[in-house]
């Protein structure tokens, strides 16, 4: 016989020896420095990089805002599901600290292949500007993102809890400071990269051609992630690294396998029944365990309507912005970025968290109101259902003020010295007469056929829903038409520049390749190998498109601007960005009252033992919200993006009453009162479990009946 009890504190000396001692600064380990700069570094590089990724596919890889948004919160949804598959392999193989270095190692490269996806110089062959295999870079952002999202995912539930294993048993107090140090190093990093990331996504770089610099954009998160890395390595000789010791969340999975297979097995009615089908498992597992396994289903029963919320918040991401590319981001003393608009949430959260604590709440309570954790809960819903009817009433204007134009029909807008008339027929026909100019767009479904007299017929093909400004001029007797933007109409070639960016040389009586221009006053370079020049004017706004005449008459003069002439294609977004501030304050509102009310509530429900396996619930509900944006974006036959915002906000309202139904029957518990009853009662279990023992080891011949009486049972079974 050994003294276990001895063993065991053998066992801890031991560890206390063997443990690192790391310096201590203001009665803090300094390793905990090392995680803190880690943890800013990786919130950095991950918000960052999602700040502008829907953008990056709708522009660069030329997605639609469909598909763009269905890949985007795939994205996310995969970053909520893999924290499960982290805490498992931390806890039950590798350890936290090589879980942590390892799956860093694929985040850093799933974000260094995700910049080098975004570099159109890779494939652009031609030095057009345009990639010539978007499939290299589909391929190259797929594999990347995948990376991320395995890395980002699979540290998510171990770095806070390796910081929290820095501190001692009697310093609780400075834990409790490091993790609101540790939190607030998430949101400056979110903050922070969020504001930052789009102004370098609109910079403009590139090898052969200037483009929105999207390398940039995304090569900044990844070099912050090297960093994140390196940091946490260089303090491994500080850290106090635990070994894994099983993870919870498999054992509750097993003893809640276990209790339904064991139920299946008594179905019979010959069997008793049993007060709560977890009872079953009381064959082979304490029931200490089955309770707190109890407590935490009853948790996660509430979990179920969850996801809707989740389903709308983060669409701040892929929806909102999008709508944000179609408002004008002026605000005077500077300009805003659609995607820079993302960072109202967290400065909000900033104002709003501490105004509802100490404010707020504190008011309702004095009111004598019973506005229980459900409840708040129940209005955060509520909050984000009225963001969407906001964001509807947005998309509303937006579509009023906009030029708009159909989905599917193509537009053509012709200039020139000739004009267009329409003429019944199948398919459409144009022809052109003389004398006056006509600016209207003119509307077709199916292939243009251009009669241009004299036995001249032009045929083009349009691409569904795009608007063209075709210019129709005589050259040496042959009537040439062009669908571009910029049109050199001179008798000999030009060159036009404007800012950093050129146009290339455009021959007599042909087109400039098309250029994105910054808004505001641009300034066009017009020069010619003469060396004469002259400089044009024109102020452009969000989302405007132009395409500037320069006619036969141009000179190089002192009036040389006055001959340009300028064709809107599509005007400019009227409608403000300002007006997305409602929509992102009450979304808000609705994070802070759910989302901080859901997590204080969760925690304290929880047993002691087990808040690891609700955070993870928590967090697979948030990856389920995500997948319903995902199916409703493609699944959904909506032509108007308004009435999108309208269904989903009509969906969280029903979900509303759904959780409001389940929270009014549900009963709050004290975990640690169940917890401490059963551990009173657990010895007396275990005497009696010793005593039957004892009882077979001295009783053979029962031993044996009880073996023959399980053989035969075993016989029977296998009969039937």
């Amino acid at each position: 016989m050994f003294d276990l009890k001895h063993l065991i504190s053998a066992e801890e000396d031991e560890k206390r020896k063997t443990r690192p001692k790391s310096a201590v600064v203001c009665g803090y380990p300094i390793s905990i420095f090392f995680i803190v700069v880690n943890e800013f570094c990786e919130r950095f590089s991950y918000y960052g990089m999602r700040a502008v990724l829907v953008l990056y596919f709708k522009y660069f890889l030329r997605w639609d805002d469909d598909f763009a948004t269905t890949i985007y919160h795939t994205f996310v949804a995969l970053c909520y599901l893999t924290p499960i598959l982290g805490a498992i392999v931390a806890d039950s193989w590798l350890g936290k600290f090589k879980t942590i270095v390892y799956l860093s190692i694929v985040y850093t490269l799933g974000q260094i292949i995700m910049a080098v996806s975004a570099i159109h110089d890779i494939t652009d062959t031609n030095k057009d500007g345009t990639p010539d295999n978007m499939t290299v870079h589909v391929a190259l952002s797929m594999v990347g993102l995948m990376l991320i999202a395995l890395g980002t995912g699979g540290i998510k539930p171990c770095v806070a809890a390796f910081g929290g294993d820095q501190f001692e048993d009697h310093q609780e107090k400075q834990r409790s400071t490091f993790f609101s140090i540790f939190y607030l190093s998430i949101n400056a990093g979110s903050l922070l990269s969020t504001v930052i990331t789009p102004i370098l996504r609109a910079q403009e770089c590139g090898i052969h051609t200037q483009q929105k610099c999207y390398p940039l954009a995304f090569g900044v998160p990844a070099a912050l992630m090297v960093v994140a890395l390196i940091v946490f390595i260089v303090g491994s000789g500080m850290y106090n690294k635990t070994a894994p010791q099983g993870n919870i969340m498999v054992k509750v999975c097993k003893c809640i396998g276990f209790a339904v297979k064991n139920r299946f097995r008594h179905r019979s009615s010959q069997y008793p029944k049993k007060e709560h089908w977890m009872d079953w498992a009381e064959d082979k597992y304490d029931k200490l365990l089955i309770a707190q396994v109890k407590m935490v289903l009853k948790v996660l029963f509430l979990y179920i309507p969850l996801p809707m919320f989740w389903a709308l918040f983060d669409q701040q991401g892929s929806r909102w912005t999008l709508q944000a590319t179609t408002m004008d981001g002026d605000f005077g003393v500077l300009i805003i970025q659609p995607d820079q608009m993302q960072t109202v949430n967290p400065i909000l959260i900033l104002i709003l968290v501490p105004i509802v604590d100490s404010l707020i709440y504190p008011l309702i309570s004095k009111c004598k109101l019973n506005f229980s954790p459900l409840r708040r809960m129940t209005v955060g819903m509520f909050l984000a259902a009225m963001a969407f009817v906001a964001a509807g009433l947005v998309q509303i204007q937006i579509d009023v003020r906009i030029t708009h134009f159909d989905t599917h029909p193509s537009q053509v807008h012709q200039h020139g010295e000739q004009t267009a008339g329409r003429q019944g027929g199948n398919p459409p026909r144009i022809f052109f007469f003389l004398p006056q100019a006509n600016d209207d767009y003119l509307t077709f479904e199916q292939i243009v056929d251009l009669n241009l007299g004299s036995n001249v017929t032009y045929v083009k093909s349009l691409q569904d829903g795009s608007r063209n400004t075709m210019v129709i001029v005589q050259d040496g007797g042959r009537t040439t038409t062009f669908i571009r933007e910029f049109f050199n109409g001179f008798d000999s070639a030009l060159n036009v520049t404007v800012g950093n960016q050129d146009y290339g040389e455009t021959v007599p009586n042909n087109m400039s390749t098309y250029v994105d221009v910054p808004q505001g006053d641009a300034q066009f370079r017009i020069w010619n190998s003469a060396g004469q020049e002259c400089v044009y004017s024109q102020k452009l706004g969000f989302g405007s498109s132009y395409t500037l005449i320069i006619p036969p008459t141009f000179t190089y003069d002192q009036n040389c601007s006055q001959s340009i002439r300028p064709v809107m294609n599509i005007g400019q977004n009227s409608f403000h960005m300002a007006w997305q501030i409602p929509q992102y304050f009450l979304i808000t509102a609705g994070e802070v009252v759910f989302s901080v009310t859901g997590l204080e509530f969760s925690y304290s429900q929880a047993p002691s033992n087990m808040k690891s396996v609700l955070q993870a619930g928590w967090l697979l509900t948030v990856a389920v919200g995500n997948i319903i944006v995902l199916i409703v974006a493609e699944a959904a036959t909506l032509s108007e993006q308004w009435a999108e915002y309208i269904l989903f906000a009509s969906l969280l309202v029903v979900v509303c009453f759904v959780f409001a139904f389940m929270a009014y029957f549900y009963t709050y518990i004290d975990p640690t009162k169940i917890e401490a009853e059963f551990a009173q009662k657990e010895p007396e279990e275990k005497g009696k479990r010793k005593s039957l023992e004892m009882v077979k080891k001295m009783d053979p011949v029962d031993r044996l009946d009880d073996d023959s009486s399980s053989s035969s049972s075993s016989d029977n079974e296998e009969k039937m």
